[in-house]
C-alpha cells in the first residue's frame, strides 16, 4: 500500500482553500435537492393536467373531438417524459419532444377550452430551460407564448387580461428554471476548475519532492559514493601490497573481505542514489545475489528457499522484502558467528512471508529489542505501513527475523 500525499498534507493548500471542497460539496447537494424538487413539481403538474383533463368537459373518448382530447393528453405525457429521458444535448430529439408538447397544448386548448391545456405552457417553458439545448430555449418559449395567446383568444374566448396574466406567469416560470440551469452549469464549471487546481497542486508537490530527492541523490553521490570509491582503491592497493610482501594468509583474507564489503557498499550507495532518482526498486528477485554475497564475504553457508506461486507485489513491498533480508544478514555478520543461515520466501494466498534464521551461532544473531537501533526499527515501520508486521526473536539455536506482508 503506497501512501499518497495530498496537496493539503504537504501544506500546499491554504486554510481558505481547505474550506473550498466542503463548501462546494454542500452547494452541490443543495443544487441537487432543488433539481429534485423541480422534477417532483413537474411530475405533480403533469398529474394535475392529466386528471383535470379527464374530468373536464368535454371528456376524452374514442371518437370525434373526444378522441382528439385523448391524444392531446397522451401527447402531453409523451412529450414531457420523453424530454426528460432523451440526452440533453440531442437537439433533434429534444425538438421533437417539445413539438409534441406544443401540438398537444394547442389541441387541448382548442378542443377543451375550460380544461388544463394552458398549464402545459408552464411545463414546456420549464423543460426548455432545464433540459433543452440552448438553441431551443428561445424558440420554444416564443412559440409557446404565441400559441397560448392566439388559441386562448380565438378558441377559448378568454379576455386579453387573463391571457396576459398567463403569459407573465409562463415567463416567470421560465426565468426561475433558467436561473436554476445557470446555477447548475456554474457549479459544474467550479467543480472542474477545482479539480484542475487540485491536479496542478499535486503536480507541484510531486515536482518539489522529486527536486528534493535529486538534490539528496547528488549529495550522496558527491560524498558517500566518492568516499567509498576511494576506500575501494585503497583496499585494492593494500591487497596487492600484502600479496607482494608475502603477508600472512589471514591478513590477505581480511583485506580481501574488506575489499568485497567496500565494493558492496559502493554498489548499495549507487543503488540508493538510483532509488532517489526513481530507478527500478530492488525486490525478492535480488535475494539470490544477496545470499551469495553474504556467503562469499563471511564463508558461512547461506541458502534461500522459495515456496508458493510468485505473486505481484507493490514497489514498497518489494523494497521492504529486500531491505529486511539485507538488514538481517548484516546483523548476522556483525553480531553472530553461525554455522549456517537460511532464508525462506513463501508466497501464500493471504500474503508473502520472509524468514531469515541463523543456526549454531552464539545466540545473538540480532540485537536485542532494547538495542535494535535504526535498522530493524525502520524495517518494522516499513512493514506496519504496508499493513503487515515484523518479528525478531531469539531461538534455541540462534535468531529469527520474520516479515509478513499481506496481499
Amino acid at each position: 500500500m503506497t501512501r499518497r500525499l495530498s496537496p493539503r498534507t504537504l501544506g500546499l493548500v491554504s486554510p481558505e482553500g481547505a474550506e473550498t471542497t466542503p463548501s462546494l460539496e454542500h452547494a452541490r447537494l443543495r443544487q441537487q435537492a432543488i433539481m429534485r424538487r423541480l422534477r417532483l413539481l413537474g411530475l405533480g403538474l403533469l398529474a394535475l393536467i392529466e386528471v383535470t383533463g379527464v374530468l373536464s368537459s368535454p371528456r376524452p373518448g374514442l371518437s370525434g373531438d373526444r378522441l382528439g382530447i385523448l391524444f392531446g393528453l397522451a401527447g402531453v405525457a409523451i412529450g414531457l417524459i420523453g424530454g426528460q429521458l432523451v440526452p440533453r444535448d440531442t437537439t433533434a430529439a429534444q425538438a421533437a419532444c417539445f413539438g409534441v408538447l406544443m401540438a398537444s397544448s394547442v389541441a387541448l386548448v382548442w378542443l377543451q377550452p375550460n380544461g388544463p391545456g394552458f398549464l402545459i405552457v408552464f411545463l414546456a417553458v420549464v423543460a426548455a430551460a432545464l433540459r433543452g439545448p440552448a438553441s431551443l430555449g428561445v424558440p420554444v418559449v416564443v412559440s409557446a407564448l404565441v400559441g397560448q395567446a392566439v388559441v386562448g383568444v380565438l378558441a377559448g374566448g378568454r379576455s386579453v387580461y387573463s391571457v396576459v396574466l398567463d403569459e407573465l406567469g409562463a415567463l416567470a416560470f421560465y426565468a426561475v428554471a433558467l436561473l436554476a440551469r445557470r446555477l447548475r452549469e456554474g457549479q459544474d464549471r467550479a467543480e472542474q476548475l477545482l479539480l484542475e487546481l487540485e491536479e496542478s497542486r499535486h503536480a507541484q508537490a510531486q515536482a518539489a519532492a522529486l527536486g528534493e530527492r535529486q538534490r539528496l541523490a547528488r549529495e550522496m553521490h558527491d560524498v558517500l559514493a566518492h568516499s567509498l570509491s576511494g576506500l575501494v582503491l585503497q583496499l585494492e592497493m593494500a591487497r596487492l601490497l600484502a600479496v607482494r610482501d608475502l603477508a600472512s594468509t589471514d591478513l590477505a583474507e581480511v583485506v580481501e573481505r574488506s575489499h568485497h564489503l567496500a565494493k558492496a557498499g559502493l554498489e548499495e550507495a549507487r543503488r540508493a542514489i538510483g532509488l532517489l532518482r526513481d530507478d527500478e526498486l530492488p525486490g525478492p528477485e535480488r535475494l539470490p545475489t544477496l545470499v551469495s554475497s553474504f556467503e562469499r564475504d563471511t564463508g558461512c553457508n547461506c541458502t534461500l528457499d522459495v515456496t508458493g506461486a510468485e505473486c505481484s507485489l507493490s514497489s514498497e513491498a518489494r523494497l521492504t522484502m529486500y531491505r529486511v533480508a539485507q538488514e538481517a544478514l548484516t546483523n548476522v555478520r556483525k553480531h553472530a558467528n553461525p554455522e549456517r543461515v537460511e532464508l525462506h520466501l513463501s508466497y501464500e494466498p493471504a500474503g508473502t512471508r520472509l524468514t531469515i534464521e541463523d543456526f549454531g551461532g552464539n545466540g545473538h544473531g540480532q540485537p536485542s529489542p532494547e538495542k535494535e537501533g535504526y535498522g530493524l526499527t525502520g524495517m518494522r515501520e516499513r512493514a506496519e505501513l504496508l499493513g503487515g508486521g515484523l518479528t525478531a526473536t531469539s531461538t534455541a539455536t540462534g535468531f529469527r527475523v520474520e516479515l509478513w506482508v499481506p496481499a
